[in-house]
């Protein structure tokens, strides 16, 4: 997906938020079917891990240690700054499921879910990150200060 031009920002192995995004779509489809307010609100801290940096994702932590070692090297990277963005969209995204299905507002918790799904699904799917796109559309001094962030 998008490489940061010239900069000193940390690259990652894009295969690591690739598997990242299966076992999301995998939770939020389980969070669709089940309106589980804690399984919703787990995801959310999941994403905001990832919002402080994406090594401390559990899902990233799983894939350097079980998954990476097996697999070659990586052929290319990816800037961190907008996975770690994309991170921050779904934890809004999930965090607003979470407060629905907690309150009772099982319909508007399911189509905050069924947003997120679709998002991060894309991403799984096909390498659509669409936090990533958004990322890209903001101004460059603002994509900055989120990278030094």
């Amino acid at each position: 997906m998008p490489a940061m031009p010239e900069s000193s920002e940390p690259m990652v192995d894009p295969r690591g938020p690739r598997f990242g995004s299966w076992v999301s779509t995998t939770v939020l489809i389980v969070v669709l079917l089940t309106g589980s307010a804690w399984l919703a609100t787990v995801q959310a801290f999941v994403f905001a891990l990832g919002t402080i940096g994406l090594r401390y994702s559990p899902y990233g932590a799983f894939y350097r240690a079980v998954i990476a070692p097996r697999l070659g090297p990586p052929t290319e990277r990816e800037a961190a700054s907008p996975l770690r963005f994309a991170q921050g969209v779904g934890l809004v995204f999930v965090a607003a499921a979470a407060i629905a299905f907690a309150a009772g507002l099982t319909t508007a918790g399911m189509v905050v879910t069924a947003l997120a799904l679709a998002a991060i699904g894309l991403n799984a799917a096909f390498g659509i990150c669409v936090g990533c796109l958004l990322y890209l559309r903001l101004p460059s001094g603002l994509q900055r200060l989120l990278a030094t962030s």
